[in-house]
């Protein structure tokens, strides 16, 4: 709420910094108000904090406090993106140690959804609760980088309308409809005060630690089932950046895991069926 009484959407939270104690300047925002656990939020791959659907983050921050970050060397956060998982998470870490809050619920999607793996797996007396959307377990077969058509579309210096519609919506009328809606929000509703661009070197970085990650190693999908936190899966059944049986895998994986793959859908199928989703998370997150 803000000091007039007037609800604050996430296209009007203001950008914050948090210096952290190995020296980084975390660049984040914060909305929603509660007694509740924090959400923490981590972000697709060259995603910043207005690659949010406000829609989603707004749904969200109804019942609990919301947190967004751009992690180390991200858009306006300080330092140099790290090419592994695994330091993404140590720095996700420092961040939240920062902020002071305690325990948190994180939300991952995409390479976000591996850092909160990695975060649930090393420091696990931080985290309540993980939703992990559009994700996969580290060294699953298949998994070694993206389709050329993927990464052709999301990782060359710029973007275009079309490709992003391609990755993010499934090829229907009803989802490409959805999808000129979110793009609508998430490039156009904030006008002011938006974050800054991520970088080439965060591009070259975050690919390197998805390949990475992707290496296929079955020793590796083993370490997923020590995740002693509930957990909700989530992905659109036409993701074509991380396919839908990754999910089925991962929720296998991990003891107890929840998973719903939505109909319709694609890598964006958080923000497509934003309503229902931030439900879905609210239950979870709400259950006893």
């Amino acid at each position: 709420m803000s000091a007039t009484g007037s609800v604050t959407t996430y296209i009007d939270t203001e950008n914050q910094l948090l210096t952290a104690a190995h020296g980084v300047e975390y660049a984040y925002r914060t909305t929603g108000a509660s007694d509740a656990v924090p959400l923490v939020l981590l972000q697709h791959f060259r995603g910043n904090l207005d690659n949010w659907d406000p829609a989603l983050i707004d749904a969200l921050a109804r019942d609990r406090r919301v947190i967004t970050l751009d992690n180390r060397g991200v858009a306006a956060s300080s330092g140099t993106t790290p090419s592994t998982v695994a330091q993404m998470a140590l720095d996700v870490i420092d961040f939240i140690d920062a902020l002071g809050v305690g325990e948190v619920d994180l939300l991952g999607f995409s390479i976000g959804s591996f850092v909160a793996q990695e975060i649930a797996l090393v420091r696990p007396s931080i985290v309540r609760r993980v939703v992990l959307a559009s994700s996969a377990p580290q060294g699953a077969s298949g998994m070694h980088g993206w389709a050329p058509e993927v990464i052709g579309a999301v990782g060359k210096p710029e973007t275009s309308a079309a490709e992003y519609l391609g990755v993010f919506f499934a090829n229907s009328e009803a989802s490409r409809a959805a999808g000129q809606q979110v793009a609508g929000r998430i490039f156009g509703a904030r006008t002011l005060d938006r974050d800054a661009p991520t970088s080439w070197q965060t591009r070259l970085a975050q690919y390197d630690a998805v390949c990475a990650w992707g290496q296929p190693n079955h020793s590796l999908l083993e370490r997923v089932s020590a995740i002693d936190k509930p957990v909700f899966v989530a992905n659109g059944d036409s993701d074509p950046m991380i396919l839908p049986r990754y999910s089925y895998l991962l929720a296998g994986l991990i003891p107890g895991a929840r998973l719903k793959i939505y109909p319709d859908a694609a890598h964006g199928f958080l923000f497509q069926h934003h309503a229902e989703f931030a439900g879905d998370v609210e239950a979870f997150l709400a259950r006893a």
